[in-house]
């Protein structure tokens, strides 16, 4: 596809400036890429498992040999005359327009990277329309949403260019979380494109959860949806694949028994207590809840579904605790404030953290002056932390008479019944595939849209010229009625002219045959009425982005 003269201008130079920031002639050698060579960056890799299973995270490397050896060719004064930049200039064009944006995640799991580093890039959900903000202010990026949960932090863009986007959003990362990029590149996963949508219909159905088919992460998603709305950078293909993902995560619940004796990472880190403790203490170990939002509710009630009568449950206030107490009939919930949180884990076998804090609740000044806890309870007191960032210190797990859990520590607990799983996996990846087909096809009917607003541009532009001239050659006393009679009629004679190839440009991606006409469609009129549509999108994309760094 050739690129229009006006695209040769200053505002793609200064795009592709920042490419070849050194005038040495390494530099310039380093900026003559092969048309070949430049596709190189943009090509996505397909095999989703190996891009998960990398540690190194995905590369791009290109050979400069091919740039160097023809400039030895021309000789010094030829190799400087000819232009790196134009080269440069034709190929990234070419790789943006022959290539639309992808969706592009980029993200550390429980499955990849430690809690340590989990809880430094965590990002609180007040401050997601912040980072949206930002991440769409990198050059290559123009949509993004952030999920960000205890067992993950996932960010999700529509990327101009694959390589530059991800280069850009895991400095950004580097940048607010403190950590080296060489760092998270070592922990992190990349996904694209038809990758990236089967991950998260599969994040949001539970597959991916450390305890597979809980619920918790589908009203996550949900959240990240309600938190979106209105927010500039969550458009329309971002918001598209998180509302088609709720719509799998609750269909793969409907259909398969996959939440049918599943846990909660609440419910796991219940399970895991229980199992470190004597069974014949289960009854009378004394337990103590930290936190009484969502989570801390949902081991309140595991505890209450595990036979315990009696905790105690530390919270900043007491309304919360008082609504647990109304709907747990029959339970002893004792609540006490903040301020009395270490008197109370004094007095516990098992402490349960479970707040928003930012800052450790315990560390191992706190914990090595608390008292022996019985020996009919195995004689170690027990913290389990299922917050991030977490609630209690590393260190306490240094002190004598105590044992410490986080949530990476879960995994124990949900070893069980693994055949079970697999089976019931294999019915929601059914469900998936099924659904990742429409969202692509319903994706690909959105490129017949610049197109549609193009032909209806240029058909507008027609009629209002053709309607002036008309006016003019009817004087300058038309009265108004006449004079909106012949705009309505100019106004009818268009729409109807229109409605065919409308109609033949429209719609709704779930039929393939449809889908591939619909498009062969588009082409015809880009070709017919000169639109070139691929170009002038990304001039659009490329005039918003330098505009936007300049402000």
């Amino acid at each position: 596809m050739a690129v229009s003269s006006t695209f040769s201008g200053a505002k793609l130079e200064r795009l592709l400036i920042n490419s070849c920031s050194s005038p040495s002639a390494s530099s310039l050698r380093a900026c003559s890429l092969s048309h070949q060579q430049m596709k190189a960056f943009s090509k996505p890799n397909r095999g989703r498992k190996a891009l998960a299973q990398r540690t190194g995270g995905v590369r791009c490397e290109v050979a400069q040999s091919d740039a160097i050896n023809e400039g030895e060719k021309l000789g010094p004064s030829k190799a400087s005359a000819l232009s790196a930049l134009e080269q440069l200039k034709t190929s990234a064009a070419d790789r943006y327009t022959k290539e639309r944006s992808s969706i592009v995640v980029i993200g550390l799991s429980v499955h990849t990277a430690p809690v340590e580093m989990r809880e430094k890039l965590a990002i609180p959900e007040a401050e997601w329309p912040r980072a949206i903000a930002e991440l769409c202010g990198l050059n290559h990026i123009e949509e993004a949403a952030v999920l960000s949960t205890c067992n993950r932090m996932e960010i999700y863009v529509v990327a101009l260019s694959q390589h530059r986007g991800v280069k850009e959003v895991t400095e950004w990362m580097s940048k607010t979380s403190g950590i080296p990029v060489s760092e998270i590149c070592e922990h992190r996963f990349l996904l694209y494109n038809k990758d990236a949508t089967q991950h998260i219909f599969e994040v949001s159905a539970g597959l991916d959860s450390l305890v597979l088919g809980e619920g918790q992460i589908l009203a996550q998603v949900k959240q990240v949806v309600k938190v979106g709305q209105g927010v500039v950078g969550f458009g329309r293909n971002i918001s598209g694949l998180f509302k088609h993902a709720i719509t799998v995560g609750k269909r793969v619940r409907t259909e398969t028994n996959i939440a049918a004796g599943a846990v909660s990472v609440s419910s796991a880190a219940v399970e895991l207590a229980l199992m470190k403790l004597p069974e014949s203490s289960h009854a009378t170990a004394r337990m103590l809840v930290i936190g009484a939002g969502k989570m801390g509710k949902l081991v309140i009630k595991h505890l209450v579904a595990k036979g315990c009568t009696k905790m105690v449950v530390v919270n900043r206030s007491e309304e919360k605790v008082a609504a647990i107490r109304e709907e747990m009939q029959g339970v002893e919930i004792i609540y006490r404030p903040l301020t009395d949180m270490l008197a109370c884990s004094a007095e516990a076998d098992v402490v349960f953290t479970s707040t928003a804090s930012e800052t450790p609740l315990f560390l191992k000044e706190h914990v090595k002056d608390l008292p022996p806890v019985s020996s009919e309870v195995g004689g170690l007191r027990l913290f389990v932390d299922i917050s991030v960032p977490r609630n209690v210190g590393s260190c306490v797990s240094d002190v004598e008479g105590a044992r410490l859990y986080n949530v990476d520590d879960l995994k124990e607990v949900v070893a069980a019944n693994k055949e079970d799983r697999l089976r019931k996996a294999m019915e929601a990846q059914a469900i998936i595939a099924e659904e990742s087909k429409q969202f692509e096809a319903w994706r690909d009917s959105l490129e017949t849209v610049p197109t549609i607003k193009k032909l209806r541009a240029y058909a507008e532009r027609i009629r209002v010229a053709e309607l002036e001239k008309c006016l003019s050659k009817m004087g300058e006393d038309i009265p108004k009625k006449t004079r909106r009679a012949v705009d309505d009629l100019s106004r009818g004679i268009v729409n109807k002219l229109l409605h065919g190839p409308m109609q033949h440009l429209r719609c709704d991606g779930s039929d393939d045959r449809t889908l591939s006409e619909t498009l062969e469609n588009m082409h015809a009129l880009n070709r017919m009425f000169g639109l070139e549509s691929d170009i002038s999108l990304f001039e659009q994309k490329i005039r918003a982005k330098v505009e936007q760094s300049q402000k």
